[in-house]
């Protein structure tokens, strides 16, 4: 990678609504994944919203350009007082991967969960995501848990 800048991790301000779609798209197609409009017009609003319910939105720019984003919520647990944090979405353009950016994103994630008092950040990924299990594995504990869904 011939760049010697690093990208800027920043909170999603509503002008970068164009980018982060393009960014988000890529990412739910990386899952051969869409959705409707309505909810692309609904998640970006929450992650603009004020509701403590609601995601949080972190990007990454380089050069006034997207090339990265995070989506990360807070929410309660049974077995802790604290609120735990869930990581849902994290994205590297294809340049980005294997520059540091994953991690950047998801340390971004960790300090704002400490800055919370959030003790853990727990996600998800496919079992066949090995590129991105490399990063995970280096920045994270495996744990032995599977997931259900209703079908």
């Amino acid at each position: 990678m011939s760049q010697t800048k690093a990208p800027t991790v920043r909170a999603l301000r509503a002008e970068d609504e164009t980018a982060w779609r393009e960014l988000w798209t890529a990412y739910l197609a990386f899952y051969g994944s869409t959705v409707p409009e309505e909810v692309y017009t609904s998640t970006f609003a929450r992650l603009l919203g004020d509701d403590p319910r609601d995601y949080t939105a972190l990007v990454a720019e380089l050069d006034g350009r997207l090339v990265g984003l995070v989506h990360y919520l807070f929410h309660r647990h049974a077995w802790k007082i604290e609120d735990v944090c869930y990581l849902q979405d994290l994205y590297a353009t294809p340049e980005m991967r294997g520059s540091g950016l994953g991690r950047a994103l998801i340390e971004a994630v960790y300090k704002a969960a400490d800055a919370r008092g959030a003790p853990s950040v727990y996600w998800l990924t496919q079992e066949s995501n090995d590129t991105a299990r490399v990063l995970y594995d280096r920045i994270g504990t495996l744990t032995p848990f599977i997931k259900y869904q209703r079908p």
